[in-house]
């Protein structure tokens, strides 16, 4: 008993301490550092995702040095630093990659890429690499190695990147988040790494592209579909409900094509980057969405003897469409990774739609059969009174 109140005592306490060294450590700048073979590096930069620092000497010739710090690793992922000399982005890098094997030992050597789906393969860089090696310490991977560059220029571009295992071989690395902001340009003269134009701008589109989907067929749809359902039942309404439903799902499928829009460019602006379901549930949308609008060309006046099929075409794909947009959007998330505020934002609006959809269907039926009796009474009523006269 007195063992058990103990751990529940001391394991918050653990845990509470290993989140604040571990915040420690994450704060610490690659200054501070000191490395235990005794080396010592004149400049260094913290870069500014995936926890990693570049400790370096550089000198006139071309020669550089340098020690990659990656921190907060597992045993079971591979990481990689690599300059790009001809462009900005990870095809066309030279890459150092170093990963712990299940033997006990740090496997580090050279992996050129060419092309977004590679699995780090072993190959010969653009520039000569000499004195490689690599530690792994403590979740912390460090690779040292010295390269000769040929050109004179003081300006890099360099990548970084992290990802898992399967045995012992680098299997692709995530496609959202940091992970697609591992990216910078280094001033190897100030030490200073500016995130490089591309890797923003494609964030940019990614944030337009979620915003403009979440709003449109995640947010304007719903509230479009519950217009229909419950201003329709209220005769002084009509046909004002009719307009304002109609100009809220066209403003929702506008902005959801542009949406849908910048998602293709993203698509053809990262070759090798797929999302299939994301995607998929995407065009199904788009089409879905294109045929209600052109099926209100087609309409049936409310009398003729086809308006009832029409109508349950249009209700079960407007309702597929509008499961779909909010499963689309969840998936959207688990993408981009926001911060977890944003969600919990879109989980507040659904909730307050779903929330309102069930009291006004309850107010609904409630002033249907109100009214159906109110008719009931009133035609009986009318029956009494024409028999009387009748009778009179």
């Amino acid at each position: 008993m007195g063992g058990t109140l103990l751990l529940k005592l001391t394991l918050p306490l653990c845990v509470f301490m290993s989140l604040l060294f571990s915040s420690y450590a994450q704060s610490q700048t690659c200054s501070r550092y000191s490395f235990s073979s005794n080396r010592v590096f004149k400049s260094c930069s913290d870069l500014p995702v995936l926890n990693s620092f570049l400790h370096y000497n550089h000198d006139s010739s071309g020669k550089l040095e340098i020690a990659y710090r990656h921190t907060g690793i597992g045993s079971s992922r591979w990481v990689a630093w690599a300059i790009n000399p001809t462009s900005k982005g990870m095809v066309g890098s030279q890459a150092l990659v170093a990963y712990p094997r299940t033997d006990g030992t740090v496997r580090v050597y050279t992996s050129p890429i060419t092309q977004y789906q590679t699995r780090l393969q072993e190959g010969k860089l653009s520039f000569q690499v000499s004195d490689l090696s690599a530690t792994y310490e403590n979740n912390e991977i460090i690779i040292f190695a010295t390269l000769g560059l040929s050109n004179n220029g003081t300006t890099l571009n360099q990548v970084w990147q992290e990802g898992g295992l399967s045995g012992n071989t680098p299997q692709m690395h995530a496609t959202s988040g940091p992970n697609v902001q591992s990216m910078a340009t280094l001033n190897l003269l100030s030490g200073e790494t500016a995130t490089t134009n591309g890797g923003g701008s494609k964030l940019r589109k990614r944030n337009i592209h979620g915003v403009l989907n979440a709003v449109s067929w995640g947010i304007l749809m719903p509230i479009g579909a519950i217009t229909a359902r419950y201003l329709k039942v209220f005769k002084s309404a009509d046909p004002a409900w009719f307009y304002l439903h109609a100009s809220c799902q066209f403003s929702a499928y506008v902005i959801g094509v542009a949406g849908w829009g910048t998602g293709l460019k993203l698509g053809s602006e990262s070759p090798g980057i797929r999302f299939n379901t994301h995607r998929t549930i995407g065009i199904i949308l788009f089409s879905l969405g294109t045929l209600q609008v052109f099926a209100l060309l087609l309409r049936p006046k409310p009398d003729h003897k086809y308006r009832l099929y029409w109508n349950i075409y249009h209700h079960l794909v407007g309702y597929t469409v509008i499961i779909l947009s909010v499963i689309n959007v969840f998936k959207g998330f688990d993408i981009l990774k926001p911060d977890e505020r944003w969600k919990n934002a879109y989980i507040g609006v659904i909730v307050a739609l779903a929330f309102s959809a069930v009291v006004l269907e309850a107010y609904t039926w409630f002033v249907v059969v109100k009214r159906k009796r109110s008719e009931s009474a009133g035609k009986l009523q009318h029956g009494v009174n024409g028999v009387r006269s009748q009778q009179a």
